[in-house]
């Protein structure tokens, strides 16, 4: 399993700020709508994403969470 993000789809007002700040261009607006009338943010791409958390700094809205795998380490033989 690869990096993600959570977006609150409810809270996102699809401002478009995290999409301008993710530096791998992994985020989108979906064309769904949310209650609120807004499109809101997506990841379009897992596989690149990093988990820097510079869309979740950027949103105004604290829609998005960001969570990281971290890998096991090898052991020494």
């Amino acid at each position: 399993m690869n990096n993600w993000i959570r977006v609150d789809r409810d809270r996102c007002k699809g401002c478009e700020l995290c999409l301008e700040s993710c530096p791998e261009q992994i985020i989108e607006l979906s064309s769904v709508m949310n209650i609120k009338g807004y499109h809101f943010a997506v990841q379009k791409d897992a596989d690149r994403c990093t988990a820097c958390r510079l869309c979740a700094i950027s949103c105004p809205e604290v829609a998005i969470s960001v969570f990281r795998v971290l890998k096991k380490r090898q052991r020494a033989s």
